[in-house]
């Protein structure tokens, strides 16, 4: 039996939460994790890009290689007076932990450290247990996972199976594991034409008709029916930009944004062509210029049902009695870059505070939390090792 030194996930979470790690900064969120690591026996690897702190760290040489991925960044919050406590005091009250990262994701890093500690009093894993930790969740997501995918991927570093510990259950702990997500595209539409007086048309080239035009186009358009596991894909658009104070004057310029969730029908790079194609097929005579500028947020994907969909599950049900719901729904994580390495799921605390003021988790599903990810932990090895 190893001599582990038990970890206490409450406390743990409360000095992460305690750190103020709004993105991106790290406020020592990083450090502390990492010290607290290394006294389990964690080989930690700082992987720093741009202003944004990262870890690598693993625990053991041999495969297979469980690896729990999360974020130490947090979203600003707000108006402190909205909070009942102040949000980076991580104050309990009640059974319940308050803070802002107390559900994303602070409490569920805790959570599996714990669980890992206890793991390993009984004994060291037939393989490898790692976590990738990015301060680079909440911000544009450009020097987090991302980055540090690729990285460990030239370093021939394998990762064979991996948990994102994002807060993927709907309304009771554990009703629901996400083992997939939609795809994500913006676009700004630029529609240039040429100002003039409303009274005199022919000397100018109003954007906005032609603008109007393609977005209904694009709007009308029905990207498909769905796909096994996904809701059909859709297109939102987010804004319409004129700027024009003066009712007799036809401006000179109209934007527009817009969004797609998509399903593995598409990629963003065929969305991204249908939407330039479809920017310039708006031109049509018209004097002026159409410019189409998109940016591809993450690819869709999906981790097939089977062993180690069905390793979460059991954790699950042998915790909380419950058998979850196998979910592609929500909006991105940084599941979407880590499924270039190996299979991924996401596994975490009710979300349905996250991201607001008095952000919460009672004590008890943070424990419970705990015990599913120690159950997750020895399920895994016992099913691929």
């Amino acid at each position: 039996m190893l001599q582990t030194t038990l970890i206490d996930p409450i406390a743990l979470a409360q000095d992460l939460i305690r750190r103020p790690s709004v993105t991106p900064a790290d406020a020592g969120a990083m450090g502390a994790l990492r010290e607290v690591l290394e006294s389990l026996g964690f080989a930690c690897r700082p992987m720093p890009f741009g202003d944004i702190q990262n870890l690598y760290a693993r625990l053991g040489t041999s495969g297979p290689n469980l690896c729990f991925a999360g974020h130490t960044d947090v979203v600003p919050p707000g108006d402190a007076e909205a909070w009942s406590a102040p949000p980076f005091a991580a104050a309990i009250e009640d059974g319940v932990l308050t803070g802002r990262g107390a559900v994303d994701m602070k409490s569920a890093i805790a959570a599996f450290v714990a669980a890992v500690a206890r793991v390993l009093e009984k004994g060291a894993p037939p393989g490898s247990i790692s976590l990738l930790i990015t301060g680079d969740e909440e911000g544009l997501a450009e020097h987090g996972t991302r980055a540090v995918v690729p990285a460990l991927a030239a370093a021939g570093e394998r990762i064979d199976h991996c948990v994102v510990g994002e807060p993927t259950s709907s309304v009771v702990l554990g009703d629901m594991v996400k083992i997939g997500r939609r795809g994500s595209i913006g676009a700004i539409i630029t529609v240039d034409g040429v100002q003039g007086h409303v009274a005199y048309p022919d000397r100018a080239a109003n954007p906005v008709p032609v603008l109007v035009r393609l977005l209904g186009r694009l709007q009308d358009h029905v990207l498909d029916t769905g796909y096994e596991a996904f809701q059909p894909s859709n297109l939102e658009i987010t804004s319409v930009d004129v700027g024009n104070a003066a009712s007799n004057v036809i401006p000179a310029r109209a934007t527009a944004r817009l969004n797609i969730r998509f399903n593995p029908n598409h990629t963003g790079a065929s969305l991204a062509a249908w939407l330039r194609e479809e920017g310039a097929g708006a031109r049509n005579g018209f004097k002026g210029e159409v410019t189409v500028e998109t940016r591809i947020n993450g690819e869709a994907f999906l981790t097939p049902t089977g062993p180690f969909t069905d390793v979460v599950a059991a954790a699950v049900r042998a915790v909380t009695g419950r058998a979850p719901e196998l979910s592609t729904t929500g909006g991105t994580s940084d599941a979407r870059f880590i499924r270039a390495l190996c299979p991924v799921v996401e596994f975490g605390l009710v979300g349905a505070t996250m991201h607001k003021a008095n952000e919460h988790a009672p004590i008890a599903e943070i424990h419970a939390l705990s015990a599913i990810y120690e159950r997750l932990i020895e399920g895994y090895f016992a099913a691929f090792a």
